[in-house]
This record gives structure tokens, C-alpha cells and sequence, in this order.
């Protein structure tokens, strides 16, 4: 078989934006032999992928028309309408990689219906050096029509796994920034871990270790909430009861204040914690604090 019969049997890909994230799903496809059109505001960009076998379009209205399969990852979701205003959509998948929120992408796939094409919406759950390594263990999240999700689902996997949430195009975006906003409360967690040692003979090295496996220990636990949730038991299988928990919190303020750090990080959780117990159970556990952040 010839290259370019396996390339023939491999689906043509636009790609619109070449940020990081964008050029790095580029080369992927292109690694992997599919035929790509790349198109990027600022053309010097694209001057590399042309040098390994991409071809330019001078506008996005050219590299939509170019194929069926319209893949973008841009900076917003206004850039997205602006990069697409004017295009002939119809007949197009447009698979949308740009950051954005659950309610703009439900926006994004009617506004794509309108125009008669067909949409996925997707958040991806890497950096761009995770893309083309799959053992990095990233994946994009995909959400909108099953059947264009079933359709291209081989093509969108080359760069990185596939993992489909669901025909409400929202829930991709919901579900990635779900992720991160878990992501930034460990950080947070983590850094006031460090401050607390900054000031004393203890090397950092020594204690991020010991912070990674307490963190994968913990981490568990989340299906104890999800459960909870579920059955509306907010005491189902609790050992530390939230009595006892709110009753040491003290000791975690006390101790940040002889280190001299700030408790600014734990304090907003700590309060919650303290106005479930005023409403609620004390033998219940964390789960009730969810319920009091959803309006």
C-alpha cells in the first residue's frame, strides 16, 4: 500500500488556532498521516506545519471549506464566533476545543445547528506536552451528538483520549471545569502545607513526598461523597464525624498563626464547615457543605 493510500483512508482534519495546545494537535494528526488544513489569525504560525506537510489557508472561511471535520481550539469563545462569522457551516462537524463555559457551549451547538452544521463540544484535560504521549494518561472530554462523537470518535482519539459525557453539549465543559476547580483546591491545600514549614530547617523535597501520598490516600473518598449524595445519608459510612472535625479546627488556625501564615486558604472552607454543623448533624461529614454553596 502506497503513502498516499493510507493516507486516503485516513479523515481530513481542519484545524483552526495555533496557540500551544492547537499546534500540538496538529503535529499529531499529522504524525499519525491524516491530510490537515491549518489556519491560524496570525499566519507566521503555521509556517512550521507547512514545513511538515500541513497546508495554509490564507482564512478560516478557505480551511472550513478545505473539509468536513472543522476542529477548533482557540483563545474564547467570542473568538470562536469571530473566527467562524462568515463561514458556510452547513454539512460541516464542527468539534469545538476552546475553553469555554457549560452555557456558552450550549449557546455554540445551537448557534452551530442554525448554521447547519453538526457540533461536539469538547474540554481537554491536558497540556500540550501531554498530547501524542499516551501514557501521560490525558483525554478531551466530549459532549453534544453521539452519533458525530461515534463518527469521528478514532480521528479525535489519535492526539488523545476520548471520553464521552453526554448529548447536552454543556456537560463537557462542566465537567472539565469541574475537574480543574478540584485541581485548584488541592493546590490550594498544598501551598498552605508548604508555607507552614517555609520558616523551619525542613526541606520542601522531604515533605512533598509525604504530601502526595496523603493526597492519594484522601483521594478515595470522593466516592463516599458521590454516594451520599445519591442516598441523601450524610452520615453513610462517616468516621470522622463533622462535630469532631469543626472542633479541631483550632488547633489548624492556632498552629498557622504561630508559623506566621496566613489561614486565608482554609478559613472560607472552615466556615462552612462551621455553618452546616449550626444546621445540621454532627454526625454527619463533609457532604453537607456541598449544599451550601448551591443556590
Amino acid at each position: 500500500m502506497t503513502q498516499n493510500t493510507v493516507e486516503e483512508t485516513r479523515t481530513s482534519v481542519t484545524i483552526l488556532g495555533l496557540g500551544a495546545m492547537g499546534t500540538a494537535l496538529a503535529r499529531t494528526w499529522l504524525a499519525a498521516g491524516h491530510p490537515l488544513t491549518v489556519w491560524n489569525r496570525t499566519p507566521a504560525r503555521a509556517a512550521a506545519l507547512a514545513a511538515e506537510g500541513a497546508r495554509v489557508a490564507d482564512s478560516a472561511t478557505e480551511a472550513v471549506a478545505a473539509n468536513s471535520l472543522v476542529v477548533a481550539c482557540l483563545l474564547d469563545d467570542a473568538s470562536v464566533e469571530e473566527a467562524l462569522a462568515g463561514t458556510d457551516l452547513a454539512g460541516r462537524d464542527l468539534v469545538n476545543l476552546t475553553t469555554s463555559t457549560p452555557a456558552q457551549a450550549r449557546a455554540r451547538a445551537e448557534w452551530a445547528r442554525e448554521r447547519g452544521a453538526r457540533y461536539l463540544d469538547g474540554g481537554i484535560m491536558a497540556v500540550p506536552p501531554m498530547i501524542g504521549v499516551p501514557e501521560a494518561g490525558g483525554y478531551v472530554f466530549y459532549s453534544g451528538s453521539r452519533e458525530l462523537f461515534e463518527r469521528h470518535q478514532d480521528t479525535l482519539g489519535v492526539p488523545v483520549g476520548t471520553r464521552y459525557v453526554g448529548e447536552d453539549a454543556g456537560f463537557a465543559a462542566l465537567y472539565d471545569v469541574a475537574l480543574l476547580s478540584a485541581m485548584y483546591g488541592m493546590f490550594a491545600g498544598a501551598g498552605h502545607a508548604f508555607a507552614l514549614i517555609r520558616k523551619e530547617d525542613i526541606d520542601p523535597a522531604s515533605l512533598a513526598p509525604l504530601l502526595a501520598d496523603w493526597l492519594v490516600a484522601m483521594a478515595p473518598s470522593v466516592h463516599q461523597t458521590a454516594d451520599q449524595l445519591r442516598s441523601g445519608d450524610y452520615t453513610k459510612g462517616v468516621v470522622s464525624r463533622l462535630a469532631m472535625q469543626v472542633a479541631g479546627m483550632p488547633t489548624f488556625v492556632s498552629t498557622a498563626e504561630e508559623q506566621g501564615v496566613s489561614p486565608e486558604l482554609l478559613s472560607p472552607y472552615f466556615e462552612l464547615m462551621r455553618r452546616r454543623l449550626s444546621e445540621g448533624s454532627g454526625e454527619e461529614g463533609l457532604t453537607g457543605v456541598i449544599d451550601l454553596l448551591v443556590h
